[in-house]
């Protein structure tokens, strides 16, 4: 593994990190946090993703393991530079805004809403990262798009206006692990782990069963 696409990786969560967090902190709304991590993504994604393909988030490593687009091995290289991208970051975050202003947002960690519970968060965790993963495979992988990191940072967007209310919308558990660390809140903490994992594996089901679907010739009626 060549340390230049770990740095690459390390580089791009820390981006997520440090542009979503002092989003949160300079009270953007929940479009404009959407997009502050959504292009963070995006704009790493295009830039470095010649490096290491630009997936700055665990579950997508996984998914594309799932999928047979990368070794393991490489993953298993890949998610600890992510992780400490993330606390890096999220450090960095902390040191910009200061303590004080990150407290008043909880440190941007993400969380429960009231009255949603663990596995109503779980679910829209799941699902969310599902609907990312599978872009990333069929559009960054099976089409190769050359705006593939702007569409699936454009998934990150939709992500976190569907369920950032109800969760916080990590769907990144180094997204989540970055602000926990920095914050040392770690309710629910699982739940971003467990989601995004499991959300993996379903959109990489879904990506590869209906890549190799083929339409069935129609039946020939007889004359």
């Amino acid at each position: 593994m060549e340390p230049r696409t770990l740095l690459a990786e390390a580089i791009g969560t820390f981006a997520l990190l440090f542009a979503g967090m002092l989003a949160i902190t300079n009270d953007a709304s929940l479009l404009g946090i959407a997009f502050a991590h959504g292009l963070a993504i995006a704009v790493m994604a295009m830039a470095l993703g010649t490096v290491s393909g630009g997936q700055f988030n665990p579950a997508v490593s996984i998914g594309l393991s799932l999928t047979g687009h990368q070794d393991w091995r490489t993953t298993a290289a890949y998610i600890p530079a992510q992780l400490v991208g993330a606390v890096l970051g999220a450090a960095a975050a902390l040191v910009v805004a200061g303590q004080g202003a990150l407290s008043k947002v909880g440190y941007a960690n993400p969380a429960l809403a009231t009255g949603v519970g663990a596995g109503a968060g779980l679910l829209a965790e799941i699902i969310a990262t599902a609907f990312l993963v599978l872009v990333v495979v069929k559009v960054a992988i099976y089409q190769r798009s050359v705006l593939g990191g702007l569409v699936v940072g454009l998934t990150v967007v939709v992500g976190v206006l569907a369920v950032g209310p109800e969760t916080g919308a990590a769907l990144n558990p180094a997204r989540a692990l970055g602000s926990a660390v920095v914050s040392g809140q770690w309710a629910n903490h699982w739940i971003y782990w467990v989601g995004p994992v499991l959300g993996a594996g379903l959109g990489a089901f879904i990506a590869t069963y209906t890549e190799n679907v083929r339409p069935r010739p129609e039946p020939r009626l007889p004359n």
